[in-house]
């Protein structure tokens, strides 16, 4: 799969152990809207998908993490490689730690019927709402949240992978 971007803070120098922990992203679009998962408590938007368990493939954790956070059935057949996003920087909560992180894309295709959300604790919490959103609403939003306990890389992150789907033409300009 293709890298599409980095982002690295290069703020590991004193780190002295790597945490990974890899994740899917579902890029689902219907009438050049994308597939979202809204967070009504910060106001900001993520593709549906999340982090692999270790038995899991990224494709297995798409299907499974897509499901649980918007209740979109992804059409096995329709997945296809996007890029990924490879990101490393310094833990926020244990300055001796590297995060780093592969973020992989795949454009699919949902189920038409959306079946009810499963959301861990944190997720529900939040108010984490499945929607098919306007791109540039998506890059605005992110990019002007104010307030959450995430690093604002996140933002950026999806921000950046909507730009190149703008750009390579999946997206309407």
């Amino acid at each position: 799969m293709r890298m599409l971007f980095a982002l690295d803070r290069q703020d590991y120098a004193g780190c002295k152990q790597v945490q990974r922990r890899d994740s899917a992203r579902a890029i689902i679009i219907r009438d050049g809207r994308v597939a979202m998962v809204y967070s009504r408590r910060y106001g900001y938007y993520k593709f549906p998908g999340g982090g692999l368990e270790p038995h899991e493939s990224p494709v297995e954790a798409l299907q499974r993490e897509t499901l649980e956070e918007s209740g979109l059935k992804i059409i096995p057949a329709s997945i296809r490689e996007y890029g990924f996003v490879h990101r490393i920087q310094k833990s926020q909560t244990d300055e001796t730690v590297c995060w780093v992180q592969d973020n992989y894309y795949y454009l699919c295709e949902a189920e038409e019927t959306v079946q009810a959300q499963q959301l861990d604790d944190y997720e529900a919490e939040e108010g984490f709402t499945p929607l098919f959103a306007d791109p540039l609403t998506v890059i605005r939003a992110n990019r002007q949240v104010k307030e959450s306990p995430y690093d604002p890389i996140m933002f950026e992150r999806e921000a950046r992978v909507l730009e190149c789907l703008r750009q390579e033409g999946i997206l309407p300009e």
